[in-house]
């Protein structure tokens, strides 16, 4: 079997429109597999890191497309043809890092495919309603994506027997892959780069939301609970929710718009907490804010419930190895809130400021989570598909 270093890699992608935490995994990947390529469906020049930028990038007839580069999302129909479209002979593995479709891709006779899952489809499974109920797009959206919602799901399931192995990013994620698509899959944590974060030597009195503003992510739960408890909160990201936040947020609200590394760093070192207010498939950020030393109030569903230790001292998450076995000795970490709604996350904030936590163990939490594992993890895996075929 060839060493990684000479394995001819198809990394297949949704899409390159920014940096979020898929295409930091995209970025570890890309360290361990020097002679990858990516495929992609769409591509916006200087968005994304000058690592990925570096690489052969090949993208879809959707990159084309006159929305392409603006509302993409209202695409959704065609990308399924669109990831089918690609051409990937030649290569000796395909790796897909798939939130949508990414894992439809159709690899040669004869070449295994591992799909690294953030989760199945999310537009059309779990978060339908955040994307598309009511109030969350026009009629003519929610009627066109109602009748096609029923075959883009069939769609899912069938391409789903295109992958040999699936790799989940969080036990939660797992679940879905179970449930949705019938098949097995291991856990492997997304990687986070915990040298960059460091705690200030004093906190201030802000909260802070980071990340794309979607709607699963449920920013407005933030915004609603900071405007009520008068609490100064800072946003930073953009996304399709900008214009509709802006239009609810009071005064206390600071919308920060897109922001660099050195940014997020900054501003995750010296917040008094992090906010996590949507289900999350896994989560980076929460795991940054923990090793820039800052608390994480966070929804109690998915994700943060393997990378935030709550007051009620958690241990839902499942020890997959030696290595989790401290979970249920590390000291809290954050609160959670489990009515999902602005008033249990304002119960949820106001609990959090009787309490103190310690920086020291926030960063203890975020060492289970770091880029080494992951590509140590991630290798296994590959070894294992290229040794002994199909999971």
């Amino acid at each position: 079997m060839p060493g990684a270093e000479s394995l001819r890699v198809a990394l297949v992608h949704d899409w390159l429109t920014g940096m979020r935490g898929g295409e930091r995994v995209l970025e570890a990947l890309l360290d361990l597999f020097p002679r990858a390529e990516i495929f992609t469906l769409i591509h916006r020049p200087e968005t994304v890191s000058s690592q990925i930028e570096a690489r052969t990038i090949h993208t879809s007839f959707v990159d084309d497309l006159p929305f392409a580069h603006g509302p993409y999302r209202y695409l959704l129909p065609l990308f399924p043809r669109a990831v089918e479209s690609f051409d990937l002979e030649g290569f000796d593995l395909v790796i897909s890092s798939s939130h949508c479709v990414a894992k439809g891709a159709r690899p040669p006779s004869g070449v295994p495919h591992l799909c690294y899952c953030h989760t199945p489809m999310r537009y059309v499974w779990d978060q339908y309603q955040a994307y598309f109920g009511p109030g969350r797009a026009s009629a003519p959206v929610r009627a066109t994506i109602a009748a096609l919602a029923p075959w883009l799901r069939r769609w899912d399931v069938a391409s789903a027997g295109r992958v040999d192995r699936f790799v989940a990013n969080s036990a939660c994620v797992g679940d879905r892959i179970r449930r949705h698509y019938g098949r097995t899959s291991v856990v492997v944590y997304p990687p986070v780069d915990l040298q960059r974060f460091t705690s200030a030597p004093v906190r201030e009195d802000f909260y802070l939301v980071l990340g794309a503003l979607v709607p699963y992510k449920r920013v407005d739960r933030a915004v609603e609970a900071c405007n009520r408890l008068s609490r100064p909160l800072v946003v930073a990201g953009v996304g399709s929710e900008r214009s509709r936040l802006a239009k609810v947020a009071g005064p206390g609200i600071l919308f920060l718009g897109s922001v660099t590394d050195a940014e997020v760093v900054d501003l995750l070192s010296r917040c008094r907490a992090f906010l996590l207010p949507g289900e999350e498939d896994f989560g980076i950020t929460a795991v940054e804010a923990q090793a820039a030393g800052a608390p994480v109030i966070a929804y109690g569903r998915g994700g943060a419930l393997e990378t935030v230790i709550g007051l009620e001292h958690n241990v839902e998450a499942p020890c997959r190895s030696g290595e989790d076995a401290t979970h249920d000795a590390l000291q809290p970490t954050g609160v959670f809130f489990h009515e999902p709604s602005p008033e249990g996350l304002m119960a949820a904030i106001e609990r959090f400021e009787s309490q103190d936590f310690s920086v020291e163990a926030l960063q203890a939490s975020a060492a289970r989570f770091g880029s080494e594992r992951f590509k140590r993890e991630m290798m296994s895996q590959v070894h294992e598909l290229l040794g002994r075929g199909q999971a």
